[in-house]
């Protein structure tokens, strides 16, 4: 990630691994959240795994039910079945959105999907000060508040370390399985003011410099293959894309519609660096406490941006 003539967004713990490690270029996700969140919990087709859309568009079809039939085992089931501690953080939204409440059936929750801890949040999104905590099978209140430094990633973070902790110091030759998912960077966009005025003015020239700025260093890194060109700003023919959704060429836009959007985009790279900032939190401890060498991570998205 880059920010427009402004240099590179700080992300140390996804440059580190990347630099001892290997860089996928070919990622394909569903375009969704929970159908490719489903993907890769049971290595399934999203239809197979009944999430042909989020779970807030399940209808009455098989293919789109919302709930993961029980013929498809997650790999935290198949894991746990072979000696493995399971514990899932963060985003779930694999929850049919009837039992995402108190009173809910517990069957699609993560600890009846081969989980044997979960903390985090069940919907597609959460106030990242003030969210929607689950731990394990009911909801609980946040520990602190953000006035006492309280954020959800660093939350997760806090919680990911002490699963890990409490596991080895009980049982220290069982191997875990952790699935990290942050609520970064799905929105609502909201990270600690530090972070988001790092990049203050970095985005001013606007979205279509920063495009013709970084295809070329996407390029040099091999990200993208020699010879790509930029797509051009709307892609789509005219009869088939919504008026409303196209991009408007930025020498279009006000003075207070620019402001508005270039600090979009500083949010958003703050908001991105905090993640990686929680991230590497965990794996520092992993590298601290001697376990990063027998562990494999994948950093990955797991849907769009939002």
């Amino acid at each position: 990630a880059w920010s427009a003539f402004g240099g590179r967004i700080s992300m140390p713990t996804l440059d580190k691994l990347a630099a001892n490690g290997l860089t996928y270029t070919q990622w394909h996700t569903t375009a969704l959240c929970s159908p490719t969140r489903s993907t890769l919990l049971t290595g399934r087709n999203h239809h197979l795994n009944g999430m042909a859309a989020i779970t807030e568009g399940a209808n009455g079809f098989p293919g789109a039910s919302g709930h993961i039939p029980d013929h498809c085992a997650t790999l935290a089931d198949i894991l746990r079945d072979n000696g493995y501690a399971t514990f899932w953080l963060g985003k779930d939204h694999n929850v049919p959105e009837q039992d995402v409440a108190p009173g809910g059936d517990r069957k699609q929750w993560p600890l009846q999907q081969g989980f044997d801890r979960f903390y985090g949040f069940l919907g597609g999104e959460t106030n990242q000060y003030y969210p929607d905590l689950v731990e394990d099978n009911r909801f609980v209140e946040q520990p602190y508040g953000p006035e006492e430094g309280y954020h959800l990633s660093k939350d997760l973070a806090d919680n990911a370390i002490g699963m890990i902790t409490d596991l080895k110091a009980s049982n220290p030759s069982k191997p875990f399985y952790m699935w990290f998912c942050p609520g970064a960077n799905h929105a609502p966009h909201q990270a600690p003011q530090d972070y988001i005025g790092k990049y203050k003015g970095k985005f001013d020239d606007g979205y279509e410099a920063y495009r013709k700025w970084v295809l070329p260093r996407m390029i040099e890194k091999g990200t993208l293959p020699q010879g790509t060109q930029l797509t051009s700003l709307n892609p789509m023919p005219p009869n088939m894309a919504n008026p409303s959704d196209m991009v408007r060429p930025w020498e279009t836009l006000t003075p207070d519609e620019k402001r508005l959007f270039s600090k979009l985009c500083e949010v958003y790279a703050g908001f991105s660096e905090y993640t990686d900032a929680q991230v590497g939190r965990v794996v520092d401890y992993l590298e601290k406490t001697g376990q990063l060498e027998n562990t494999i991570v994948i950093y990955a998205a797991d849907n769009g941006a939002s």
